[in-house]
């Protein structure tokens, strides 16, 4: 699949730390950098990790770059880099044996903090879901603190399309819902996809059937985790039960 991100040619990233994770990675190339004089607070850290080449940098007003980004929190320096480079190709379980799906979240910052934990949890690789879901957006990639950098991210058309791919990949689908069995007590097998659904609906009902449901006891029925923290709570879950950390 080419390249879905919506900047094209090229992507603008802001804050210190996915700058620094960016520039860690070597995977694309930093083509200019806005800032502020005197430099921000955090510049020596990303100073240390900049190539001998060193990209074009300008010095403007913290208003230009709340114009430029649309935000506040860009902490005084904004980035443009070349496009984010997306898997072409469904996943295969024998190089990545735990991945995670993404069915339908909407908010960009849930994403972003969804792609965190799943570079903290060991997770080999993620599948986004093209129709009704964000894009990895320089919000969502501000949430991630830059570590969705890090991350095998595959762009499948749908929801239903992606499920029966991992599941023809011969993955164990783990769906997150809201009366599966008590997810301390499954027995996660690898090679392993969790699925996380919308914020509101949950998981596409179409595909429900192709997995395991799962669910995170909680306090009353009537209540519910964010769903980036349910990723995060499920994610290490299943982790630790496969030993991936």
């Amino acid at each position: 699949m080419k390249n879905t991100s919506t900047l094209l040619p090229n992507d603008m990233i802001y804050g210190v730390h996915p700058i620094i994770e960016v520039l860690k990675a070597k995977k694309r190339k930093v083509i200019s950098i806005y800032t502020t004089k005197p430099l921000p607070e955090g510049w020596d850290r990303i100073k240390s990790y900049l190539p001998q080449r060193t990209p074009m940098i300008q010095y403007v007003s913290k208003q230009v770059l709340d114009k430029m980004t649309g935000t506040a929190d860009h902490n005084n320096i904004v980035a443009w880099v070349s496009p984010f480079k997306y898997s072409s190709k469904m996943f295969t379980h024998d190089s990545k044996p735990f991945i995670l799906m993404l069915d339908g979240i909407q908010d960009v910052r849930n994403l972003g903090a969804i792609l965190r934990s799943a570079y903290c949890a060991g997770v080999d690789g993620v599948i986004l879901c093209k129709k009704g879901s964000a894009a990895l957006t320089p919000a969502s990639f501000k949430a991630s603190a830059g570590l969705a950098e890090h991350l095998s991210i595959y762009v499948a058309p749908s929801a239903a399309y992606a499920a029966q791919e991992v599941k023809n990949a011969g993955y164990n689908l783990y769906m997150a819902v809201l009366d599966g069995k008590n997810a301390t007590e499954v027995e996660f097998k690898r090679p392993l996809c969790l699925i996380i659904g919308n914020e509101t609906v949950g998981i596409s009902k179409n595909i429900q059937s192709l997995g395991e449901k799962v669910t995170l006891p909680q306090r009353t029925a009537d209540i519910s985790y964010n769903a980036s923290v349910a990723a995060g709570i499920l994610m290490f879950l299943a982790a630790a039960k496969t030993k991936a950390i």
